[in-house]
């Protein structure tokens, strides 16, 4: 079973995917107009509350639920792994399709807004499945997307999560998977159980303290190896494009490789494209689809163009700087370029692991019942939040092989529809964007 599901997972990840997920990016920057530019208006559109807006939670909660469910074990480990596969020229390609990437979450958020539907309980619901069947009636294409991210949850968002978790605990301070594993069981439990409002609540705070003390800490380090910080930067930039192997320690890592692996685990971190971001974009309280387009687009920023690159800074100038690091193995290499930083390095390790790592549960939570409430109606959202919370505990204290590559081949059967919907769409994204932001209307015009 392992092995046919790794074989599919390669497939479905392979150079299609790859040229079908960056190829949208790139067409859909050049078809907005670069909304790059509009970044920082962005960002302080994610801090301001749209009074008087219809949605269920903030922008900024809305924000932070989003980037819980992405910031997570792909933005520490992925990294390493794309390092030791594809070389220091990975973290470019990883930076870049981050920089691409956050036109393809803006049109994703401005659609979760335009296709949302109102309940008769005064609840917001969005996301692809909606787009895919107001947008261009193809029932049966939302229905197949919302299968794949109800499952895709206790992958990728679940499982996974909590086994990184219990590993971490176990290594570090001996702590037995099973009683890591109850322990994550209950904190998620009085999470999720609340509904929308509580996971937002808790990863509105629980978001920026993580991100901003794992930050931090990359700053730090990257103080501590500064002699290192721009030989790291060149060698960086300088293996992306080179058609060699690159030296300074990195052997076997040529341009096809570190495109390949960069590409890859970028688009894998930020989700940009896989369509999970937008479901829960669509509760924002917002006036209109673009002021919400916008402040999505930022998370892809956060995510990739920021964590993701001090990552990868902060491992390459480790090895360059401790060439006893063992380069060659992903699963042990952040650890290790970490470790070596006295004081700060392994905590800082730990503290981000565990609690990217616990966010994504919750993100992906709400994620996952969002498309079972879309498939069975609300009545079966409860009973999905208790399987959920029980698949915590399962996935702290059993072996994930088969898991890992099963998530891997939902999460890229979910960007298939997704990516179908904005393309088919463009029209409609540009339409809305030319309303409110490229002419003279302001974002606050309903």
């Amino acid at each position: 079973m392992n092995e046919i599901l790794s074989a599919i997972s390669d497939f479905l990840w392979g150079w299609p995917m790859i040229i079908l997920l960056l190829g949208t990016h790139v067409f859909l920057t050049i078809r907005l107009r670069f909304p790059q530019r509009h970044i920082f208006k962005a960002v302080r559109l994610s801090l301001k509350r749209d009074r008087g807006a219809e949605g269920d939670v903030s922008q900024f909660a809305s924000l932070a639920t989003a980037l819980a469910a992405t910031i997570g074990t792909g933005n520490i480990i992925g990294v390493a792994t794309a390092i030791a596969l594809g070389g220091p020229g990975a973290v470019l390609w990883c930076w870049l399709t981050g920089v691409f990437g956050i036109s393809t979450k803006y049109a994703e958020g401005l659609l979760a807004i335009k296709y949302r539907e109102k309940t008769k309980s005064g609840k917001m619901l969005g996301g692809p499945m909606y787009a895919l069947e107001k947008g261009l009636g193809w029932k049966w294409l939302a229905v197949l997307f919302a299968i794949f991210t109800a499952i895709a949850a206790f992958g990728i968002g679940n499982t996974v999560q909590a086994n990184a978790i219990a590993t971490v605990a176990n290594e570090s301070y001996g702590i037995s998977p099973y009683i890591s594993g109850a322990f994550i069981c209950v904190m998620t439990g009085a999470v999720v159980l609340g509904g929308v409002k509580s996971i937002a609540r808790v990863c509105s705070m629980l978001v920026p303290l993580m991100a901003a003390f794992y930050v931090l800490g990359c700053l730090y380090i990257l103080i501590v190896n500064a002699s290192y910080v721009w030989p790291a930067l060149c060698l960086i930039v300088k293996a992306a494009f080179s058609p060699e192997a690159a030296g300074g320690g990195f052997i076997g890592s040529t341009v096809m490789m570190a495109a390949r692996f960069g590409i890859a685990r970028g688009l894998f971190s930020n989700e940009s494209g896989m369509g999970s971001a937008p479901i829960v974009a669509a509760a924002a309280q917002t006036r209109n689809p673009v002021r919400q387009a916008l402040v999505s687009s930022s998370g892809t920023f956060w995510d990739t163009v920021v964590i993701c690159a001090l990552t990868g800074l902060v491992i390459v100038s480790s090895v360059l700087a401790y060439p006893d690091i063992d380069f060659s193995n992903g699963a042990t290499l952040t650890k290790d370029a970490f470790s070596k930083i006295p004081v700060i390095g392994r905590p800082l390790l730990t503290f981000g692991l565990l609690t990217f790592a616990f966010s994504t549960i919750l993100g992906w939570c709400y994620y996952g019942e969002r498309a079972v409430e879309y498939l069975k109606g609300k009545n079966w959202v409860l009973g999905y939040r208790v399987v959920y919370i029980m698949a915590v505990f399962a996935g702290a204290v059993m072996n994930l092989a088969v898991v890992w590559n099963l998530a891997d081949c939902m999460n890229a059967l979910m960007a298939i529809p997704n990516l179908v919907s904005l393309l088919c769409l463009n029209g409609v994204i540009v339409h809305e964007t030319r309303n409110y932001l490229w002419r003279a209307r302001t974002l606050h015009h309903r």
